[in-house]
């Protein structure tokens, strides 16, 4: 019994080791990135972002993030997390294995206990399910996508588990659909395409736009909205991808996008780079409308502190939650463009601790 205590405790450091060396070199590469357009970050800065890390955080091995978000955000200020110690420190402890949960694509209409996504059928361990968890052969499952009439458009999309970033994504036509085949992929839902609001279509037609939404449940149980940007996909693409998305804020309490955008290594842009339209001054519509919607929903899952909630608003100005996810929500562009937005929960203590 003692010696597999060691021997997972063992395991444990190594994972943790290869975690934040990873995770820093990703902020090394970005901070490289931002020092091309700024210049080197000031010694003055770095030194505070150093000791913060080493006397608050509690090891020097959290600065890397720190000095990308001082750099992007113009000054150093207390209360960021750094996305390692996020991803490592505070995730598991206030997410556990519920907030794994959003992983599982087939179950967020039946956790929530409402249609929350627009799904119109699941399969799961080699069974094909309707929207209503009713079992259904392949035939069948091919009859609901054809004769699907959400959006007036001939494509659904395939959202195979664990999927994130743009990836584990499949598109098909609904005539090319096969049931038998799409089974394949394994385990997941079938949506429809969604056709999004003309606001969005002004900075590209082809991809869905993301507009994502980061929640707390705070320490008095009331659920708030900590960050918010949009994430535009690219010219002849079917859907946003992380290797070459557009990464945008949006002002918390106005809905406004922010003057400057960023892709994904951090370079700046204050327009989109194929249609060439500025992001100042564009308002999200529907805006107030899509926050009260992700509270009400984080309301309903208050044993999962944090979510991030991925929402568009369609040709009909319907509000459509794509999906949600309950573990794997990266922090580190809303804390170095919006943040720090987590620093009165008391987090920053749990490394200590």
């Amino acid at each position: 019994m003692q010696l597999k205590k060691i021997t997972k405790r063992s395991l444990e450091q190594v994972l943790n080791i290869k975690y934040h060396y990873e995770s820093n070199k990703v902020a090394k590469k970005v901070l490289q990135q931002v020092e091309l357009e700024k210049g080197k970050l000031n010694a003055q800065s770095r030194k505070l972002a150093h000791d913060y890390a080493n006397d608050v955080l509690g090891w020097q091995g959290f600065a890397p993030w720190l000095y990308v978000y001082t750099h992007i955000y113009g000054k150093f200020v207390e209360g960021w997390l750094p996305d390692n110690y996020y991803g490592r420190i505070v995730l598991p402890k206030i997410q556990g294995d519920y907030g794994k949960v959003s992983f599982l694509k087939p179950f967020t209409n039946k956790i929530f206990n409402e249609s929350v996504c627009p799904d119109l059928a699941y399969y799961i361990n080699g069974q094909w399910f309707s929207n209503e968890y009713k079992i259904k052969s392949n035939e069948q499952i091919n009859n609901i996508i054809v004769n699907d009439q959400t959006y007036d458009n001939e494509m659904v999309i395939n959202k195979l588990d664990h999927s994130y970033q743009g990836k584990g994504i499949k598109i098909y036509t609904k005539n090319d659909f096969d049931a038998r085949t799409v089974s394949k992929n394994g385990n997941g839902v079938i949506q429809p395409f969604i056709n999004q609001h003309n606001f969005f279509n002004q900075f590209t037609k082809d991809a869905v736009a993301t507009l994502r939404f980061t929640t707390v449940i705070d320490n008095d149980g009331r659920a708030s909205l900590r960050a918010s940007f949009i994430r535009l996909g690219r010219n002849k693409q079917t859907h946003v991808q992380s290797k070459n998305q557009i990464i945008v804020p949006i002002d918390n309490k106005t809905g406004k996008l922010a003057k400057i955008g960023y892709d994904q290594t951090y370079r700046s842009t204050e327009t989109h780079p194929d249609t060439e339209i500025p992001f100042e001054n564009k308002k999200i519509p529907f805006f107030n409308d899509c926050v009260k919607m992700v509270l009400d929903l984080q309301n309903k899952m208050p044993m999962i502190k944090l979510i991030g909630w991925d929402v568009i608003v369609d040709d009909k100005n319907k509000i459509i939650v794509m999906e949600w996810n309950g573990y794997g929500t990266g922090i580190a562009f809303s804390e170095a463009t919006q943040g720090p937005s987590f620093g009165d929960l008391g987090w920053s203590g749990f490394y200590k601790k």
